[in-house]
């Protein structure tokens, strides 16, 4: 037994060496990237199949025109900046959904998903540069890895030989597929979502607000954008929003004046 925790705790220090891009904080990360991305592709293509995707409108070719210039600043800054090897494997898909949630998503390798509900919210495209520029940041920086190694750790489910063999292999489970779609959104046990999942994931937002402010500059779209989508999202949900405490996302008020304090940083990259 203690051969096996020690050579867990050799395992979780080895992975751990991982830093985010921009801001340096280390990371855990203890699924191997082809496994995170071979449960992204199939967990995505489950979602595509399932939804009214739709193709061929001035809409769909935005979210393509804009994912695409946001794809290009993203490889530009991470190859530049040393970090290309988290890119290897992306495949890039960018796809418009017919639904009314005010929502967006990045999973690990690229698979992006606009809801048609955010789009009268971003109204331009600098607005949804904004959105897909810190969606793309949570996979870039890798955040669903994260807080799918916290989960599986959390729950007892990572034994050490887990860690080389494989764990979508090892781990065929609804618990394993609950937990990588709780990575990508939310979730967890309450005590653990109030005092670590939530303010880890608060952090990971202000990351993603960090690199997302970057990268829409990288891609030519004014990053004093971002302030003026976020204002109109904080009227939206006025009255609305839940305490700071009990949400995964800073508090719009918060994230307005985090945002405002990196712009200068971000002008330095504005390509117009």
């Amino acid at each position: 037994m203690k051969r096996t925790f020690l050579g867990f705790v050799l395992l979780t220090v080895a992975f751990a060496c991982a830093k985010v891009p921009l801001t340096n904080r280390k990371q855990i990360l203890l699924v191997p990237n082809d496994q995170m991305l071979q449960l992204s592709a199939t967990e995505y293509k489950s979602f595509l199949d399932t939804s009214q995707v739709i193709n061929s409108t001035a809409d769909a070719q935005m979210v393509n025109r804009v994912g695409d210039r946001i794809r290009r600043a993203v490889e530009s800054y991470m190859n530049q900046n040393g970090y290309a090897q988290r890119l290897e494997g992306f495949n890039w898909e960018y796809h418009l959904v017919q639904d009314r949630q005010v929502n967006a998503w990045c999973m690990p390798g690229g698979k992006i998903v606009v809801y048609s509900g955010i789009l009268p919210y971003t109204q331009n495209e600098a607005g949804l540069a904004t959105v897909l520029g810190h969606e793309v940041s949570h996979a870039v920086a890798e955040h669903g890895n994260e807080r799918m190694s916290e989960g599986l750790v959390a729950n007892g489910l990572l034994q050490a030989g887990q860690v080389v063999t494989g764990i979508a292999t090892a781990n065929k489970t609804p618990q394993v597929q609950a937990l990588f779609q709780q990575a990508i959104g939310t979730g967890g046990p309450l005590a653990y979502q109030f005092f670590g999942a939530l303010p880890h994931s608060r952090r990971q937002e202000s990351e993603a607000d960090h690199l997302g402010l970057i990268f829409m500059a990288m891609a030519g779209y004014d990053p004093n954008e971002a302030i003026s989508f976020w204002s109109r999202m904080a009227k939206a949900s006025a009255g609305r929003a839940p305490a700071e405490f009990f949400s995964d996302h800073p508090s719009d008020e918060r994230r307005i004046a985090d945002l405002q304090k990196l712009l200068p940083d971000a002008m330095k990259y504005y390509k117009r």
